[in-house]
Protein backbone atom coordinates (compact mmCIF):
# COMPACT_ATOMS: atom_id res chain seq x y z
CA UNK A 1 0.00 0.00 0.00
CA UNK A 2 1.12 3.09 -1.17
CA UNK A 3 2.58 5.69 2.16
CA UNK A 4 -0.35 8.10 0.76
CA UNK A 5 -3.31 6.15 1.16
CA UNK A 6 -1.68 4.08 4.23
CA UNK A 7 -1.36 7.40 5.79
CA UNK A 8 -4.84 8.32 5.44
CA UNK A 9 -6.02 5.05 6.68
CA UNK A 10 -3.85 4.82 9.61
CA UNK A 11 -5.88 8.66 10.30
CA UNK A 12 -8.98 6.87 9.94
CA UNK A 13 -8.33 4.39 12.86
CA UNK A 14 -6.76 7.26 14.59
CA UNK A 15 -10.11 9.45 14.58
CA UNK A 16 -12.15 6.61 14.95
CA UNK A 17 -10.40 5.51 18.17
CA UNK A 18 -10.45 8.95 19.98
CA UNK A 19 -13.93 9.62 18.92
CA UNK A 20 -14.18 12.02 16.37
CA UNK A 21 -16.80 10.49 14.10
CA UNK A 22 -17.33 13.74 11.70
CA UNK A 23 -13.46 14.15 10.49
CA UNK A 24 -13.33 9.94 10.63
CA UNK A 25 -16.23 10.17 8.40
CA UNK A 26 -15.25 12.73 6.01
CA UNK A 27 -11.71 11.24 5.37
CA UNK A 28 -13.33 7.87 4.89
CA UNK A 29 -15.88 9.47 1.97
CA UNK A 30 -12.40 11.08 0.71
CA UNK A 31 -10.92 7.91 0.53
CA UNK A 32 -13.79 5.74 -1.48
CA UNK A 33 -14.51 8.71 -3.92
CA UNK A 34 -10.65 8.81 -5.07
CA UNK A 35 -11.29 12.45 -4.81
CA UNK A 36 -9.30 14.61 -3.17
CA UNK A 37 -11.47 17.17 -2.36
CA UNK A 38 -14.41 14.93 -1.54
CA UNK A 39 -14.73 15.90 1.92
CA UNK A 40 -14.97 19.45 1.75
CA UNK A 41 -17.75 18.90 -0.55
CA UNK A 42 -19.89 16.50 1.53
CA UNK A 43 -22.56 17.79 3.00
CA UNK A 44 -24.62 16.73 6.13
CA UNK A 45 -28.06 15.05 5.29
CA UNK A 46 -31.06 15.58 8.10
CA UNK A 47 -31.79 12.26 8.52
CA UNK A 48 -30.23 8.87 8.26
CA UNK A 49 -30.95 6.47 5.11
CA UNK A 50 -31.09 8.69 2.65
CA UNK A 51 -29.30 8.88 -0.37
CA UNK A 52 -27.79 11.71 -2.11
CA UNK A 53 -29.65 12.21 -5.82
CA UNK A 54 -26.99 10.07 -8.55
CA UNK A 55 -25.57 7.67 -6.11
CA UNK A 56 -28.24 4.69 -6.66
CA UNK A 57 -28.93 3.07 -9.88
CA UNK A 58 -29.97 -0.22 -11.00
CA UNK A 59 -28.09 -2.40 -13.35
CA UNK A 60 -29.77 -3.30 -16.58
CA UNK A 61 -31.03 -6.89 -16.17
CA UNK A 62 -30.95 -6.91 -12.47
CA UNK A 63 -33.90 -7.31 -10.10
CA UNK A 64 -34.03 -5.28 -6.25
CA UNK A 65 -30.20 -4.50 -5.55
CA UNK A 66 -29.34 -0.90 -6.20
CA UNK A 67 -25.60 -1.05 -7.01
CA UNK A 68 -23.85 2.41 -5.28
CA UNK A 69 -21.81 4.85 -7.53
CA UNK A 70 -22.10 7.97 -9.21
CA UNK A 71 -21.55 8.80 -12.41
CA UNK A 72 -18.17 10.26 -12.42
CA UNK A 73 -15.94 7.79 -10.93
CA UNK A 74 -18.09 4.74 -10.54
CA UNK A 75 -16.87 5.09 -6.76
CA UNK A 76 -18.97 4.50 -3.88
CA UNK A 77 -19.99 7.11 -1.94
CA UNK A 78 -22.81 7.80 1.37
CA UNK A 79 -24.94 10.53 3.18
CA UNK A 80 -22.48 11.95 5.84
CA UNK A 81 -25.06 11.57 8.56
CA UNK A 82 -25.49 7.68 7.86
CA UNK A 83 -22.47 7.44 7.78
CA UNK A 84 -21.57 9.04 11.11
CA UNK A 85 -24.53 6.58 12.43
CA UNK A 86 -23.29 3.67 11.29
CA UNK A 87 -19.31 4.28 12.36
CA UNK A 88 -21.36 4.45 15.85
CA UNK A 89 -22.80 1.21 15.33
CA UNK A 90 -19.77 -0.19 14.15
CA UNK A 91 -21.36 -1.10 11.05
CA UNK A 92 -20.04 0.98 8.03
CA UNK A 93 -22.30 0.08 5.16
CA UNK A 94 -19.01 -0.15 2.57
CA UNK A 95 -18.19 -3.61 4.88
CA UNK A 96 -21.60 -4.61 4.30
CA UNK A 97 -21.78 -5.08 0.64
CA UNK A 98 -25.38 -5.58 -0.01
CA UNK A 99 -26.98 -2.97 2.57
CA UNK A 100 -29.87 -1.51 0.87
CA UNK A 101 -33.19 0.57 2.11
CA UNK A 102 -36.02 -1.64 2.51
CA UNK A 103 -34.18 -4.35 4.38
CA UNK A 104 -35.33 -8.14 4.29
CA UNK A 105 -38.07 -9.75 1.79
CA UNK A 106 -41.97 -9.84 2.57
CA UNK A 107 -41.83 -12.48 0.40
CA UNK A 108 -41.98 -16.36 0.97
CA UNK A 109 -40.33 -19.21 -0.92
CA UNK A 110 -42.84 -21.79 -2.68
CA UNK A 111 -42.85 -25.14 -1.57
CA UNK A 112 -43.41 -28.14 -3.36
CA UNK A 113 -46.35 -30.62 -2.37
CA UNK A 114 -44.83 -32.93 0.05
CA UNK A 115 -41.35 -30.68 0.55
CA UNK A 116 -41.03 -28.46 3.78
CA UNK A 117 -39.43 -25.28 4.64
CA UNK A 118 -39.19 -25.66 8.15
CA UNK A 119 -37.84 -22.52 10.78
CA UNK A 120 -35.58 -23.80 12.99
CA UNK A 121 -32.61 -22.45 16.01
CA UNK A 122 -29.51 -23.75 16.78
CA UNK A 123 -27.48 -22.79 20.07
CA UNK A 124 -24.15 -24.12 21.10
CA UNK A 125 -21.30 -22.54 22.63
CA UNK A 126 -20.73 -20.11 20.47
CA UNK A 127 -23.98 -18.53 20.51
CA UNK A 128 -27.15 -18.58 18.70
CA UNK A 129 -28.48 -18.53 15.42
CA UNK A 130 -32.39 -18.79 13.80
CA UNK A 131 -31.76 -21.19 10.73
CA UNK A 132 -34.61 -22.08 7.97
CA UNK A 133 -34.04 -25.77 6.74
CA UNK A 134 -35.67 -26.91 3.10
CA UNK A 135 -36.62 -30.79 3.46
CA UNK A 136 -37.03 -31.92 -0.47
CA UNK A 137 -40.06 -34.17 -0.75
CA UNK A 138 -37.62 -37.29 -1.53
CA UNK A 139 -37.67 -40.26 0.51
CA UNK A 140 -34.96 -41.71 2.16
CA UNK A 141 -32.02 -39.92 2.84
CA UNK A 142 -31.19 -36.90 1.50
CA UNK A 143 -28.50 -36.75 -0.95
CA UNK A 144 -26.39 -34.01 0.89
CA UNK A 145 -26.59 -30.84 2.78
CA UNK A 146 -25.98 -27.39 1.45
CA UNK A 147 -25.43 -24.79 3.64
CA UNK A 148 -26.13 -21.49 1.84
CA UNK A 149 -24.97 -18.23 3.54
CA UNK A 150 -26.91 -15.05 2.76
CA UNK A 151 -25.20 -11.42 2.13
CA UNK A 152 -25.88 -8.42 3.86
CA UNK A 153 -29.95 -7.22 4.39
CA UNK A 154 -30.89 -10.44 3.13
CA UNK A 155 -32.78 -13.10 5.10
CA UNK A 156 -33.08 -16.81 4.57
CA UNK A 157 -36.56 -16.80 2.49
CA UNK A 158 -35.43 -13.61 0.37
CA UNK A 159 -32.47 -15.53 -0.41
CA UNK A 160 -34.11 -19.03 -1.20
CA UNK A 161 -36.17 -17.13 -3.06
CA UNK A 162 -33.19 -15.15 -5.12
CA UNK A 163 -30.84 -17.97 -5.79
CA UNK A 164 -33.87 -20.78 -6.65
CA UNK A 165 -31.25 -22.99 -4.29
CA UNK A 166 -34.15 -25.06 -3.05
CA UNK A 167 -35.57 -26.33 -6.38
CA UNK A 168 -32.08 -27.20 -7.82
CA UNK A 169 -31.75 -29.20 -4.57
CA UNK A 170 -35.26 -30.70 -4.80
CA UNK A 171 -34.28 -31.95 -8.36
CA UNK A 172 -31.18 -33.80 -6.53
CA UNK A 173 -32.94 -34.51 -3.04
CA UNK A 174 -30.75 -32.53 -0.97
CA UNK A 175 -30.93 -30.72 2.18
CA UNK A 176 -30.48 -26.84 2.00
CA UNK A 177 -30.01 -25.05 5.15
CA UNK A 178 -29.97 -21.51 5.44
CA UNK A 179 -28.34 -19.67 8.19
CA UNK A 180 -29.94 -15.93 9.39
CA UNK A 181 -27.42 -13.62 11.03
CA UNK A 182 -28.99 -12.20 13.83
CA UNK A 183 -28.88 -7.79 13.71
CA UNK A 184 -27.50 -7.99 17.23
CA UNK A 185 -24.54 -9.70 16.14
CA UNK A 186 -24.27 -7.00 13.12
CA UNK A 187 -27.09 -4.63 12.27
CA UNK A 188 -27.14 -5.23 8.43
CA UNK A 189 -27.52 -8.61 8.77
CA UNK A 190 -23.87 -9.24 7.60
CA UNK A 191 -21.66 -12.21 8.83
CA UNK A 192 -18.86 -10.57 10.24
CA UNK A 193 -15.98 -11.88 8.22
CA UNK A 194 -13.68 -9.13 8.48
CA UNK A 195 -13.89 -9.53 12.35
CA UNK A 196 -10.86 -11.77 13.56
CA UNK A 197 -12.68 -13.35 16.32
CA UNK A 198 -15.58 -14.56 13.50
CA UNK A 199 -12.50 -15.85 11.43
CA UNK A 200 -11.50 -18.83 13.50
CA UNK A 201 -12.33 -22.88 14.16
CA UNK A 202 -14.79 -23.37 17.26
CA UNK A 203 -15.74 -19.99 18.22
CA UNK A 204 -17.73 -17.14 16.91
CA UNK A 205 -19.88 -17.18 13.54
CA UNK A 206 -17.76 -20.11 12.41
CA UNK A 207 -18.69 -22.23 15.48
CA UNK A 208 -22.11 -21.69 15.08
CA UNK A 209 -22.27 -22.11 11.72
CA UNK A 210 -20.34 -25.46 12.16
CA UNK A 211 -22.11 -26.70 14.92
CA UNK A 212 -24.97 -26.20 12.84
CA UNK A 213 -23.72 -28.23 9.89
CA UNK A 214 -22.67 -31.16 11.93
CA UNK A 215 -26.12 -31.48 13.63
CA UNK A 216 -27.85 -31.71 10.63
CA UNK A 217 -25.25 -34.05 9.40
CA UNK A 218 -26.27 -36.08 12.48
CA UNK A 219 -30.20 -36.30 12.59
CA UNK A 220 -30.22 -36.76 9.02
CA UNK A 221 -27.34 -39.26 8.18
CA UNK A 222 -26.04 -37.34 5.54
CA UNK A 223 -23.45 -39.47 4.19
CA UNK A 224 -19.45 -38.86 3.86
CA UNK A 225 -18.27 -35.78 1.57
CA UNK A 226 -22.00 -34.88 0.78
CA UNK A 227 -22.04 -31.65 3.02
CA UNK A 228 -20.76 -28.36 1.14
CA UNK A 229 -21.37 -24.51 1.67
CA UNK A 230 -21.80 -21.48 -0.69
CA UNK A 231 -22.89 -18.05 -0.25
CA UNK A 232 -23.18 -14.46 -1.65
CA UNK A 233 -20.99 -11.36 -0.89
CA UNK A 234 -20.62 -11.40 2.85
CA UNK A 235 -22.11 -14.60 3.21
CA UNK A 236 -19.61 -15.74 0.53
CA UNK A 237 -16.59 -14.69 2.58
CA UNK A 238 -18.02 -16.31 5.02
CA UNK A 239 -18.11 -19.45 2.94
CA UNK A 240 -14.58 -18.91 1.96
CA UNK A 241 -13.51 -18.91 6.10
CA UNK A 242 -15.82 -22.31 6.47
CA UNK A 243 -13.87 -23.72 3.88
CA UNK A 244 -10.64 -23.03 5.01
CA UNK A 245 -11.62 -23.42 8.71
CA UNK A 246 -13.31 -26.71 8.53
CA UNK A 247 -12.22 -29.09 5.76
CA UNK A 248 -13.23 -32.59 7.26
CA UNK A 249 -16.71 -30.95 6.83
CA UNK A 250 -17.48 -29.03 3.71
CA UNK A 251 -16.26 -31.10 0.64
CA UNK A 252 -16.54 -28.51 -1.53
CA UNK A 253 -17.48 -24.44 -1.50
CA UNK A 254 -19.39 -22.32 -3.31
CA UNK A 255 -18.58 -18.63 -3.52
CA UNK A 256 -20.35 -15.79 -5.05
CA UNK A 257 -19.07 -12.32 -5.09
CA UNK A 258 -17.14 -12.56 -2.02
CA UNK A 259 -13.57 -12.26 -0.57
CA UNK A 260 -10.66 -15.00 0.54
CA UNK A 261 -10.54 -15.99 4.17
CA UNK A 262 -8.15 -13.67 5.72
CA UNK A 263 -8.07 -11.53 3.82
CA UNK A 264 -9.15 -8.12 5.96
CA UNK A 265 -9.01 -7.87 10.11
CA UNK A 266 -10.57 -5.14 10.73
CA UNK A 267 -12.26 -2.03 8.84
CA UNK A 268 -9.44 -0.60 7.09
CA UNK A 269 -8.16 -3.82 5.69
CA UNK A 270 -11.69 -4.59 4.87
CA UNK A 271 -11.80 -1.48 2.84
CA UNK A 272 -9.33 -2.08 0.98
CA UNK A 273 -9.77 -5.67 0.38
CA UNK A 274 -13.29 -4.90 -1.00
CA UNK A 275 -11.68 -1.64 -3.27
CA UNK A 276 -9.29 -4.63 -4.96
CA UNK A 277 -5.94 -3.32 -3.59
CA UNK A 278 -3.61 -5.41 -4.11
CA UNK A 279 -1.24 -3.36 -1.94
CA UNK A 280 -2.20 -4.50 1.16
CA UNK A 281 -1.01 -3.66 4.86
CA UNK A 282 1.81 -6.30 5.97
CA UNK A 283 -0.10 -6.66 9.11
CA UNK A 284 -3.16 -8.90 7.30
CA UNK A 285 -2.17 -12.64 8.48
CA UNK A 286 -4.29 -13.67 4.59
CA UNK A 287 -0.66 -15.62 3.91
CA UNK A 288 -0.92 -17.64 6.98
CA UNK A 289 -4.62 -18.65 5.65
CA UNK A 290 -5.50 -21.82 3.61
CA UNK A 291 -7.43 -21.30 1.27
CA UNK A 292 -10.57 -23.84 0.99
CA UNK A 293 -10.40 -27.62 -0.85
CA UNK A 294 -12.13 -27.57 -4.04
CA UNK A 295 -14.11 -24.55 -4.90
CA UNK A 296 -16.23 -22.67 -7.22
CA UNK A 297 -16.22 -19.51 -7.80
CA UNK A 298 -18.78 -17.02 -9.57
CA UNK A 299 -17.95 -12.95 -9.86
CA UNK A 300 -18.92 -10.11 -12.36
CA UNK A 301 -16.12 -8.07 -13.67
CA UNK A 302 -18.46 -5.06 -13.23
CA UNK A 303 -18.77 -5.28 -9.59
CA UNK A 304 -18.41 -2.16 -7.93
CA UNK A 305 -19.10 -3.52 -4.15
CA UNK A 306 -16.49 -6.11 -4.07
CA UNK A 307 -13.47 -5.93 -6.70
CA UNK A 308 -13.26 -8.99 -9.09
CA UNK A 309 -9.44 -9.24 -8.19
CA UNK A 310 -10.87 -10.67 -4.78
CA UNK A 311 -12.26 -13.75 -6.76
CA UNK A 312 -8.92 -13.79 -8.32
CA UNK A 313 -7.51 -14.19 -4.88
CA UNK A 314 -10.10 -16.76 -3.86
CA UNK A 315 -8.77 -19.15 -6.72
CA UNK A 316 -4.88 -18.60 -6.31
CA UNK A 317 -4.91 -19.56 -2.82
CA UNK A 318 -7.05 -22.71 -3.29
CA UNK A 319 -4.92 -23.59 -6.68
CA UNK A 320 -1.79 -23.56 -4.15
CA UNK A 321 -3.64 -26.39 -1.89
CA UNK A 322 -4.00 -28.38 -4.78
CA UNK A 323 -1.65 -30.82 -6.91
CA UNK A 324 -1.08 -29.57 -10.45
CA UNK A 325 -3.48 -30.61 -12.95
CA UNK A 326 -4.37 -29.90 -16.24
CA UNK A 327 -6.47 -26.52 -17.07
CA UNK A 328 -8.86 -25.75 -19.67
CA UNK A 329 -10.84 -22.36 -20.36
CA UNK A 330 -14.15 -22.52 -21.88
CA UNK A 331 -16.24 -19.34 -22.96
CA UNK A 332 -19.36 -19.11 -24.06
CA UNK A 333 -22.96 -16.78 -23.60
CA UNK A 334 -25.88 -17.59 -21.36
CA UNK A 335 -29.11 -17.43 -22.80
CA UNK A 336 -29.65 -14.40 -21.10
CA UNK A 337 -26.82 -12.56 -23.21
CA UNK A 338 -23.90 -12.44 -20.56
CA UNK A 339 -20.75 -13.63 -21.93
CA UNK A 340 -18.69 -15.58 -19.41
CA UNK A 341 -15.28 -17.45 -19.10
CA UNK A 342 -15.25 -20.83 -17.40
CA UNK A 343 -11.69 -21.68 -16.30
CA UNK A 344 -11.37 -24.94 -14.62
CA UNK A 345 -8.32 -26.72 -13.06
CA UNK A 346 -8.11 -30.53 -12.75
CA UNK A 347 -6.12 -32.36 -10.46
CA UNK A 348 -4.17 -35.79 -11.85
CA UNK A 349 -7.28 -37.83 -11.59
CA UNK A 350 -9.73 -35.54 -13.90
CA UNK A 351 -11.73 -33.82 -11.05
CA UNK A 352 -12.59 -30.37 -11.46
CA UNK A 353 -11.24 -28.88 -8.30
CA UNK A 354 -11.38 -25.49 -9.06
CA UNK A 355 -13.67 -23.59 -11.10
CA UNK A 356 -13.54 -19.82 -11.94
CA UNK A 357 -16.58 -18.35 -13.40
CA UNK A 358 -15.85 -14.89 -15.01
CA UNK A 359 -19.34 -12.86 -15.95
CA UNK A 360 -18.64 -10.09 -18.20
CA UNK A 361 -21.16 -6.97 -17.79
CA UNK A 362 -22.27 -8.09 -14.42
CA UNK A 363 -22.68 -6.63 -11.18
CA UNK A 364 -23.27 -7.73 -7.60
CA UNK A 365 -25.57 -9.79 -7.77
CA UNK A 366 -26.14 -13.42 -7.67
CA UNK A 367 -26.31 -15.07 -11.49
CA UNK A 368 -28.62 -16.90 -12.96
CA UNK A 369 -31.06 -15.89 -10.14
CA UNK A 370 -34.57 -15.26 -10.19
CA UNK A 371 -35.84 -11.23 -9.99
CA UNK A 372 -38.54 -12.11 -7.46
CA UNK A 373 -35.48 -11.70 -4.75
CA UNK A 374 -32.90 -9.36 -4.04
CA UNK A 375 -29.54 -8.89 -5.56
CA UNK A 376 -30.00 -11.17 -8.70
CA UNK A 377 -28.98 -11.29 -12.17
CA UNK A 378 -31.55 -13.44 -14.01
CA UNK A 379 -29.44 -12.88 -17.43
CA UNK A 380 -26.59 -15.29 -16.05
CA UNK A 381 -25.64 -18.83 -16.06
CA UNK A 382 -27.74 -20.42 -13.02
CA UNK A 383 -24.86 -20.18 -10.83
CA UNK A 384 -27.02 -22.30 -7.93
CA UNK A 385 -27.25 -25.19 -10.88
CA UNK A 386 -23.39 -24.68 -11.82
CA UNK A 387 -22.77 -25.10 -7.86
CA UNK A 388 -24.55 -28.21 -6.99
CA UNK A 389 -23.55 -30.27 -10.09
CA UNK A 390 -19.44 -28.85 -8.70
CA UNK A 391 -20.44 -30.49 -6.05
CA UNK A 392 -21.89 -33.80 -6.89
CA UNK A 393 -19.11 -34.52 -9.26
CA UNK A 394 -16.97 -36.33 -5.86
CA UNK A 395 -17.66 -37.72 -3.08
CA UNK A 396 -15.26 -39.21 -0.04
CA UNK A 397 -15.71 -42.98 -1.78
CA UNK A 398 -14.85 -41.85 -5.25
Amino acid sequence: MKSGLAAKLSEVTRLTRTRKLFEATRLIQQILSGDENAASATRQVSHVGAEPPGTIDRAVGASNGPFFRTPQNGRVKRPLGETINLLRQGALPELNPLTRPGGTSRKRPSVQQGAEFLARSFTNAAGTRAYKLYVPRHRGPPAGLVVMLHGCTQDPDDFAIGTGMNEVAEEHGLLVAYPAQSRSANPSLCWNWFDRKDQKRGSGEPGIIAGLTEQLVAEFSIGCGRVFIAGLSAGGAMAAIMGAAYPDIYAAVGIHSGLESGAAGDLISALAAMRGDERRQASLHRSLVRGPGRVIVFHGDADQTVHSSNGDSIVAAAKAGQESGQEEVLSARSPGGIDYVQAITRNADGLAVVEHWILYGVGHAWSGGCSDGSYTDPRGPDASREMVRFFLEQTCSD
